[in-house]
Parts: C-alpha cells; structure tokens; sequence
C-alpha cells in the first residue's frame, strides 16, 4: 500500500495541492485547509488507489472549499476518473477537470500505457479529440482500454 501524502502551497489566492498514494481510512485531510484560495488546484497523478472510506472523506474535504473558489483536477489517473464518473460529489459543482489520463493497451506486445488528455488539445467541452496513433516502445499501435462512452462520461457533466 502507498502511503497517502499531500503536499499544499499557496501563492496569493492560488492554492496547488500535490496528492498522492492510497486516499482509503489511514488517509487524513488535516492541514489541508481549502480556504482562503479562490483557485485551488489539485494535482493527482500520484494518486494510486482510493476506497470507499476514502471517498467518503475527500467528499467532506472538498465541500470545505468556498463556493466562489475554483477546483482544478490535474493529471486525474484513471481511479479518479472513475470515482468522477460513478459518484456524485466526488468532482463538485464549482471544479472542473483540466487534464486527465486515458489507458492504452497492445494486443501484440500486452504493453500498456498511460496518456494524458489535455483541455483545449485532446478535448474541449464534451468533444474527445485523441491521438490518432498511439505507439508502444517497440512500435506497436496501441488502442484506447477504456468504453468511452463511459469513461469520457464525466465531460458530459
């Protein structure tokens, strides 16, 4: 198991909050105060799990952010776009999603590989826009491992 660890910096009214490890019981938002912040963005490609207790209190962490203030996902791995994707609250209404990963997969190597999607590049809106090729280390095409009109559900919301 990944020890859960945050790290919080703020600069004026911007607040960044790096995250990462498994977000489950052991993992405590104390310290992590949202207030104060009319930006706050929350980095989480470093996130690797996250469970129901988990989720249970990132929902009562968030909720403490102003209603004014901005909530920024960056670099959401795929546990995080799930948790968008299947719980309510789990990406409030003032946040929003500004770069997210998308699995890819090769049947002829079994390689996998993650790959960013940017707003603004890969989607925009409700628009996915991916790379037209994907290619392993060893030059393989590779295809995108998800269902996605359930994966890219979120952008709907």
């Amino acid at each position: 198991m990944g020890q859960f660890k945050a790290e919080k910096t703020q600069t004026g009214g911007e607040m960044v909050i790096h995250l990462s490890g498994h977000i489950d019981e052991d993992a405590t938002f104390n310290g992590l105060g949202l207030d104060g912040a009319n930006k706050i963005t929350l980095e989480l490609e470093d996130v690797n799990a996250i469970n129901s207790c988990g989720i249970r209190e990132w929902i009562k962490w968030v909720r403490t952010a102003p209603g004014s203030a901005q909530i920024v996902y960056k670099k959401c791995p795929k546990v995080i776009v799930d948790q968008i994707n299947m719980v309510s609250g789990f990406l409030p209404a003032n946040g929003k999603v500004e770069s997210f990963f998308v699995p890819y997969y090769s049947d002829a190597s079994g390689s996998e590989k993650m790959i960013l999607f940017s707003e603004g590049k890969e989607f925009k809106g409700q628009e996915v826009f991916p790379p037209a090729e994907v290619k392993d280390d060893s030059g393989e095409t590779m295809e995108m491992d998800v269902i996605e009109a359930k994966y890219f559900k979120f952008l709907n919301k």
